[in-house]
């Protein structure tokens, strides 16, 4: 039985999923997991409930890598894989000597700037302390091999599969106050700057003015709350700041359309979990969103809010063209990989890395 450290720093989204994701598989087939990361994920993401162990580990304060290595060194797993370039960059530096180090970066790139030439060099860092580097997206490969990856590959992150929905789609527009007729746009996600949610916003203080006047939904928690919602009331905008939500799959089977508004993203869950859904989306064309999406989706600039709102309109506008995305969104998602694909790739990697056959 494999020994497997799972280390990830803060995360309310995508990344502590995929981890969560990997911690039940790979459990499931006989690893030993351990999760280390903050108490707040354990919380968010119930990693023991999922058969793996969790280990309290504030991965990014500044002691985080010393109290990283000590458990390290305690637990003497078989490899070790970080989450992210924070998470990475505390376990290249913490992992004991002689065990393999697996790196997944899941978030898309900071360009320019201070902040971009410091992400520069911590990714430097991480990806030559690397033994193998996965990114979730071709853009996220191209720069690990860019800034001195030894062995750069792809790997792809499932979204995970949601239920169907419990509640009908009249009892969720109830709950949400909507008006007969009223569309509900949807977005999921972390609140945080680079999801441009401020964009979304703006485009949706002009929708109000439509007849009936869609209302938008944002389903998430984050830094940026406090300035959403006052930009909200201050643009008297039909937004509503939902809060971390358990029922996404209950608010796509109410949506007419969803919306990812990122300025960076890789292979985000939340446009995975639309395309599966039938959900017509209109997404920006930023790091591996065009890959993911295909022609399955309405792509535009980012931080551009009169082509989000062409785009929005039009589609408000077109009930052809919004049942043709409906159609090609379950099509596209049936290419990507399932969560147990993922699992079997990791699986392998790890196999590969430790000497260890893959015992089934």
């Amino acid at each position: 039985m494999s020994r497997v450290a799972l280390v990830l720093a803060s995360s309310t989204g995508g990344i502590g999923r995929h981890v969560a994701s990997l911690a039940a598989g790979l459990s499931g087939r006989g690893a030993a997991v351990t999760v280390l990361g903050p108490p707040a994920t354990q919380e968010r993401f119930d990693f023991t409930g999922l058969g793996a162990r969790f280990v309290p580990v504030e991965v990014a304060a500044a002691a985080g890598t010393l109290a990283l290595r000590r458990e390290l060194a305690r637990l003497r797993p078989d490899v070790v894989h970080a989450h992210g370039l924070r998470a990475g960059l505390a376990a290249g530096l913490a992992r004991p000597g002689g065990v393999p180090l697996v790196v997944t970066w899941h978030n898309g790139l900071v360009h320019g700037g201070l902040g971009g030439r410091l992400r520069r060099l911590t990714e430097g860092q991480v990806a030559r302390r690397a033994d193998v580097l996965l990114g979730a997206s071709d853009e996220l490969v191209e720069r690990g091999r860019a800034v001195g990856g030894r062995d750069v590959r792809l790997g792809p992150v499932a979204a995970r599969d949601l239920p169907a929905p419990a509640r009908d789609r009249a009892a969720v527009r109830a709950e949400l106050g909507l008006a007969e007729g009223s569309p509900l746009l949807l977005s999921v996600g972390r609140l945080h700057p680079h999801k441009g949610y401020d964009v979304l916003v703006e485009a949706a203080a002009r929708w109000r003015t439509r007849d009936p006047a869609p209302v938008v939904a944002i389903a998430g928690t984050g830094p940026a709350y406090l300035d959403l919602a006052r930009l909200v009331s201050h643009r008297r905008a039909p937004v509503l700041l939902l809060g971390h939500r358990d029922d996404v799959a209950d608010l796509l089977g109410a949506a007419d359309l969803a919306l990812v508004t990122s300025v960076l993203e890789a292979r985000q869950m939340f446009a995975q979990e639309t395309l599966r859904a039938g959900v017509p989306l209109v997404a920006t064309a930023v790091g591996g969103l065009p890959e993911l999406v295909g022609d399955a989706a309405v792509l535009i600039p980012p931080r551009d809010v009169d082509a989000l709102d062409a785009a929005v309109t039009a589609l408000l506008d077109d009930p052809v063209r919004r049942a043709e995305l409906a159609r090609r969104g379950p099509l596209r998602a049936a290419a990507w990989p399932t969560e147990a694909q993922v699992v079997d790739q990791i699986e392998a990697l790890y196999a590969e890395l430790t000497g260890q056959p893959v015992e089934r």
